[in-house]
């Protein structure tokens, strides 16, 4: 079921917050509605994705929920896009700025901004398992090498099916061609893991539930793959062998159609030539659906990489029209991920008019979902000006990583920390969505009220510390405080809460302590929604 945040914003303060607050802002202090999660209209379609949803609803006989206030949005988008805060400024800022077309016009610099390719490449190396240590044992250079390479062709925007293509056709060196690492991050090499690492990637599809004569027509597609070492320690080429022994003569693809193999052409070109093409039923098919699961939640076929004929789309018609925009723009990722974005279905409020199961399936609200833990960590290292300490197994210089540097931006699943294994990091062993963790658990939830480690990062915030030194009026000091943690104005109610729990006899400094440590255990802070 789709959960939505409570529509009385006081429950979002713990029992117990007091305090008096100190931040200096150059705006004048605005207070949110009383309902700051959603606005008073209904929704109506803007795209062809919303009359594609709308309809769905309404021969379900559901309504969809509102859409979500500007406060909502801001942060929304900032999570979904570029995986971290807005700061007070631009949240402010935002807010203030009444130009009605100020949403699109976030989405474009959002889509342009470095974080950006950040992001989306840490989804990206989850998906393609970039993982230094076992069992996908890249070593370093190389998984170093191949985010990097994941990411600049995320900031260059490069067209889904030639970064496809790249990834199932390049050879050569681990360390020198970035993503030959495609067929080295990978537990079972042998031609029927292959293939079913490559049905998983780009198809959406666990083929090792196929039968046993369908996969292994696919898996003769690669069948001459061979792995050579060299002088350089875990350093590997990664060639086309046309004489490796016992290799495939005839291979079929997963349509069922035949192709006889020839040693003048790699059989992995053959299978990125079906792939590729326009009418495949599976490759932008099964993208289109991911990038929609990424950002709204689900995907239209659930789970996204769970594609077979006895799991249907939610709604067949906004998957096919989804599938054609990728194709006709040239498969340009920013364009699907606008068209998305700016939908009044990605805008709605996550506060639902139903709780029925189809409601959820079809969208009629934005669910909650816990934030990753990197976007958490981040986030809390954002908000209190403070940073965290990374660890390896393999020793330094090759997995050296600032404690300045964000989570999000981490080239190598082996270096972690105990925050993001306990939240949820997924291992980065088998490429599937469903490796990511974002179910919370009594050990987090007393990990952010109990630890020294959340405790330390209040204590010892210099932000929060600045705070404390200003002398800006207490409502501005509250308002202040909500920006910077939750992205929007406290309501009047919420203001008052804060003002009359400042009278008690808590020094100013424990007062904002208590009421940051309030904010970052909200819901509000620790979902998005």
């Amino acid at each position: 079921m789709a959960r939505c945040l409570p529509t009385n914003p006081s429950a979002l303060l713990l029992a117990g917050v007091v305090g008096v607050l100190a931040i200096l802002l150059s705006a004048t202090v605005v207070a949110a509605d009383a309902n700051p999660f959603e606005t008073a209209t209904e929704a109506k379609p803007y795209n062809e994705i919303d009359r594609l949803v709308f309809s769905r609803l309404k021969d379900l006989g559901l309504a969809p929920a509102r859409p979500c206030s500007d406060a909502v949005f801001i942060r929304r988008l900032y999570l979904d896009v570029i995986g971290t805060l807005p700061t007070a400024r631009e949240a402010g800022a935002f807010l203030q700025d009444r130009d009605p077309g100020k949403r699109a016009a976030l989405i474009d610099r959002l889509l342009a901004r470095d974080e950006f390719a950040d992001y989306w490449a840490m989804k990206w190396s989850d998906l393609l398992r970039i993982k230094a240590e076992f069992p996908i044992n890249l070593w370093p250079n190389a998984a170093q090498e191949y985010h990097h390479w994941v990411r600049a062709c995320l900031k260059d925007n490069v067209s889904y099916n030639r970064f496809a293509q790249q990834l199932l056709t390049s050879s050569g060196s681990n360390f020198r061609v970035p993503p030959v690492n495609f067929y080295r991050a990978m537990q079972n090499r042998d031609p029927e893991g292959v293939a079913q690492t490559v049905a998983l990637t780009f198809m959406g599809v666990r083929a090792e539930k196929w039968p046993k004569e369908k996969l292994a027509g696919m898996a003769a597609f690669f069948s001459q793959i061979t792995y050579k070492s060299t002088a350089e320690w875990k350093e590997e080429i990664v060639i086309f062998d046309p004489g490796r022994t016992n290799a495939a003569t005839v291979a079929v693809y997963p349509d069922g159609k035949t192709v006889q193999l020839s040693p003048a052409r790699d059989p992995r070109e053959l299978f990125a030539d079906w792939l590729l093409a326009p009418g495949n039923p599976w490759f932008a098919r099964s993208f289109a659906n991911r990038v929609w699961s990424w950002l709204l939640g689900r995907g239209i076929v659930h789970e996204p990489d769970d594609f077979r004929l006895d799991n249907p789309p939610s709604n067949p018609e906004l998957l096919a029209w989804l599938e054609r925009e990728l194709v006709t723009s040239d498969y340009n990722l920013k364009h699907l991920y606008r068209l998305i974005l700016n939908s009044k279905t990605y805008q709605l409020a996550s506060v639902a008019t139903s709780q029925s199961p189809e409601a959820e399936a079809n969208f009629a609200c934005y669910p909650l979902r816990r934030l990753d833990a990197e976007v958490l960590i981040d986030a809390l290292n954002q908000i209190t000006g403070t940073t965290e300490q990374y660890t390896s197994p393999i020793p330094e210089p090759f997995t050296f990583i600032p404690e300045s540097q964000r989570s999000i931006a981490l080239p190598d699943g082996s270096i972690s920390s105990s925050f993001l294994e306990l939240f949820g990091r997924p291992p980065r062993d088998t490429g599937l969505e469903s490796e990511r963790n974002n179910r919370p658990s009594a050990a987090q939830e007393l990990h952010l009220l109990n630890s020294s480690h959340i405790q330390r990062k209040l204590e010892q915030s210099p932000k929060l510390q600045n705070l404390l030194q200003s002398k800006a009026a207490p409502r501005d000091v509250v308002s202040g405080l909500y920006l910077m943690i939750l992205s929007r104005y406290p309501t009047e109610a919420e203001l008052q809460t804060v003002m009359d729990f400042g009278k008690g006899d808590k020094s100013a400094r424990e007062a904002l302590l208590d009421v940051a440590w309030a904010l970052v255990n909200s819901a509000e802070f620790l979902y998005r929604h």
